[in-house]
């Protein structure tokens, strides 16, 4: 069986003035998808979820969601998605339950209270079911955000960056429940600056300046790499990353903590090579071995061969 797509994106265009937020945006989300769009800020993210939810109009393109168009069936989708922003309102003098019974409401669900407790326990919640909102620690107000959202049970959840600002325990718990609702055959369209959190993603469209730069799953853009990633723990990894940008084996230096990540075009004697570069210059390694290429990798290596062609054709 062919997979069925709920999102269906051609050409999408936005601008603002003579800025392009989104810049002929082409791609497909297919059902029981978790699918991120991943990028810095600026990258179009935002802009392109405020358009999927009938928030903005788009200069030009077509989106279907669900069969239906996004122009002309706005009402009709609306009906059928949650959409979870960065700056989601809760209302601050209303207790947990009365705020999922007040979207309940206004999404016409009047059969909401069973509903309701089963979100509660589902993200633990039901203790601070009386407890003002403004009185929930940041990760708490994503949870029941993420409760209001879900109570008209769409068919298609759009969150956009919902773990920036919380705090990583709060974030993996996040994480868990969006697996969670993955199960009840919910389709989620994410967006996030965390390339880490991409790894999670069934799909991800890696974007910048409005453009996504490729499409694919985690596993398959981790091939693109050019050359292989070495991790180096040494004593001094800022030094450590200065000395290497001069070496013409090096394609990029990444400092993580206490430990770089060094893309390079090496075999296992290039590495000791490199370790016998490093300890002539004073570096004293801890540990060098090759790893697996993280997405951060391919996207900053992409980055740097747009920026090389774009300078080609000036």
């Amino acid at each position: 069986m062919d997979p069925y797509p709920v999102v269906e994106i051609s050409g999408l265009k936005k601008t603002f003035g003579e800025i392009i937020a989104v810049n002929n945006l082409n791609l497909t989300v297919y059902k029981g998808e978790m699918f991120g769009l991943v990028g810095p800020d600026g990258a179009g993210k935002t802009t392109t979820f405020r358009i999927l939810c009938s928030i903005i109009m788009p200069t030009s393109g077509k989106v279907k969601i669900l069969e239906m168009d996004l122009i002309s069936d706005a009402r009709k989708i609306v009906r059928e998605i949650g959409y979870l922003s960065q700056h989601f309102s809760l209302y601050g003098d209303l207790t947990v339950d009365e705020n999922i019974e007040y979207f309940a409401r206004i999404n016409d669900v009047n059969d909401y209270k069973k509903l309701r407790e089963e979100l509660l326990e589902f993200t633990r919640l039901t203790p601070f079911r009386k407890r003002l909102a403004e009185h929930l620690s940041g990760g708490m107000k994503q949870k029941l955000a993420l409760a209001c959202t879900l109570i008209h049970r769409p068919k298609i959840l759009f969150l956009d960056e919902p773990t920036t600002g919380v705090d990583p325990v709060s974030r993996r718990d996040f994480w868990k429940i969006l697996s969670n609702i993955i199960k009840e055959d919910i389709t989620i369209i994410m967006s996030t600056p965390y390339l880490d959190e991409a790894e999670r993603c069934s799909r991800v469209a890696l974007m910048d300046r409005g453009n996504a730069i490729i499409i694919d799953t985690p596993q398959n853009i981790k091939t693109r790499i050019k050359g292989k990633v070495v991790e180096i723990v040494c004593d001094d990894v800022k030094k450590c990353a200065e000395i290497l940008k001069n070496n013409p084996m090096v394609t990029d230096v990444q400092i993580f903590g206490d430990r770089l990540n060094v893309v390079a075009g090496i075999t296992e004697e290039g590495v000791l090579s490199i370790k016998n570069y490093l300890q002539q210059n004073g570096i004293v390694i801890t540990d060098i071995r090759f790893v697996t290429p993280s997405i951060e990798n391919v996207f900053i290596q992409l980055l740097s061969d747009k920026s090389e062609m774009g300078r080609g054709d000036i």
